[in-house]
């Protein structure tokens, strides 16, 4: 889709104006066609680790890891903004590792970083924005975090708890960031931070009332074998492939491929007269 290139700051100008499209993507051909379908944010998600990698958590994901397709998706030169997760353990132990980590994925390509975390965190995402790199913020459900949190539970349900979610959204605005994912989070919950706050709310499994919405790329292509409730399947993907697989398959059993017109023929060279 051609336009005019997505930077951060334009990103956090859409709140109120027209809802934010973002999507995962890990690697260089997904990273052109979902760019080339128009979205506003590419985000080079932790989320590779189970759905590319094979690993059954994120918190295995490395920052080589991150660095390796987030650069793939960079070579895909897209206009949609290019936003990449930093992995559990790249940011927690200081400042200083912070700063390190996101400015070796801005080399990989980045446009911006995205870290889990609310108010505890806000010290880093300060610290990098003062770096000169854009942070997306991330609250309510936080992957790595699971263990503390018990789990994959819908946050925000009590008073206290969206009191909490509350300040963390407030915490994360005040440090800089441009836009703040909102995850399984109680719609209510995330309707209320979405008015709090001025900079955009992106939400996955949070309701419809956030600045936009993001999904796993493979939970919408039906690539994920166990996509998450509220994640919603646009193709079955997973059977188209199958049945091209098998397809191929047969007409090699077969004899049927290649055939003629998928064979390299060499022409005769007529010797000189």
């Amino acid at each position: 889709m051609q336009g005019k290139k997505v930077t951060a700051p334009r990103l956090a100008k859409m709140k109120g104006k027209t809802r934010i499209v973002m999507v995962t993507a890990y690697d260089y051909p997904t990273a052109r066609l979902v760019d080339e379908a128009g979205v506003d944010a590419i985000l080079v998600g932790d989320s590779l680790g189970m759905v590319v990698l094979g690993m059954d958590t994120t918190r295995t994901v490395t920052l080589e890891d991150m660095e390796r397709h987030t650069a793939a998706v960079a070579r895909a030169r897209p206009r949609a903004l290019l936003v990449a997760d930093m992995p559990f353990g790249s940011y927690e132990p200081s400042t200083s590792k912070a700063v390190e980590s996101a400015i070796r994925l801005a080399r990989a390509g980045a446009e911006a970083v995205k870290l889990e975390g609310g108010e505890e965190y806000a010290d880093r995402i300060r610290a990098i924005v003062h770096a000169g790199i854009p942070v997306m913020g991330h609250i309510g459900l936080t992957p790595q975090r699971s263990l503390r949190l018990g789990g994959y539970k819908l946050q925000g349900k009590t008073q206290s708890a969206a009191e909490q979610l509350l300040r963390d959204a407030k915490a994360l605005e005040e440090a800089g960031v441009f836009a703040i994912v909102i995850e399984f989070t109680s719609p209510d919950t995330a309707k209320r931070i979405t008015e709090s706050v001025s900079v955009p709310t992106i939400c996955i499994g949070s309701g419809p009332h956030c600045d936009g919405q993001v999904l796993v790329l493979h939970d919408l292509l039906g690539l994920t074998p166990e996509p998450p409730p509220f994640a919603k399947r646009y193709v079955d993907l997973s059977s188209i492939i199958k049945r091209a697989v098998q397809e191929y398959a047969r007409e090699v059993r077969e004899g049927l491929f290649p055939g003629p017109e998928h064979t390299p023929h060499k022409k005769n060279k007529q010797a000189p007269g």
